[in-house]
């Protein structure tokens, strides 16, 4: 009979987390994430797998806790425009209130990892697609309900919002200065303002 797990898994995934969102993933050794996680380095292999599985968990809680979480809140209980715009005040917030510049996990995972790791490319190439997704629907909505000018293409404008979002996500992260970060998203959400 296997024993009982005696941490809180999701408290130390948070840790795990935090680690490699700080360091980013070459930088974390075993040793830090279990010094990280209050966990023995046989205990975070017998829990996780090796480094590569525990950060793909980390990862996906990552994803599942900001990104959609935020889609949760904003695209189901705001007007499709709004949304996108509370989805960007959002991420300007937490960015100036960031005292360690971490940025964001997705971004950072994709400059670090993506251009030499095909399965992690697939994994980020999926998340993005998610984040463009919901671009994408409040567009539609916004279009249909004249919110949003239909003068744009709603894939084009998608991947407009998608592009200005990683590039804010890269700014905060080199100087997360509100005034900086504000007036690149201003004239992005503009092409979302009708009249």
């Amino acid at each position: 009979m296997a024993r009982p797990r005696e941490f809180n898994e999701e408290a130390v995934l948070d840790a795990a987390t935090a680690q490699f969102w700080s360091h980013g993933y070459e930088a974390t050794s075993v040793r830090d994430l279990a010094a990280t996680m209050g966990l023995t380095s046989a205990s975070l292999y017998n829990a996780f797998g090796d480094k590569r599985t525990l950060f793909e968990r980390a990862f996906e809680r990552y994803v599942e806790r900001g990104f959609r979480d935020r889609v949760r809140r904003f695209e189901h209980h705001l007007a499709p425009r709004d949304a996108i715009v509370a989805f960007f005040n959002e991420i300007v917030e937490l960015s100036v209130r960031d005292p360690k510049r971490k940025g964001c996990l997705i971004v950072n995972s994709a400059l670090e990892l993506a251009p030499h790791d095909k399965q992690l490319q697939r994994v980020l190439d999926s998340v993005l697609k998610e984040i463009e997704g919901f671009f994408k629907r409040c567009v539609v909505a916004g279009q249909a309900d004249g919110a949003i000018p239909s003068l744009t293409p709603p894939d084009d404008l998608a991947k407009t919002l998608l592009a200005s979002l990683m590039g804010l996500r890269v700014l905060a992260r080199v100087n997360p200065q509100r005034k900086l970060l504000e007036g690149a998203a201003r004239p992005v959400l503009a092409m979302i303002s009708a009249g």
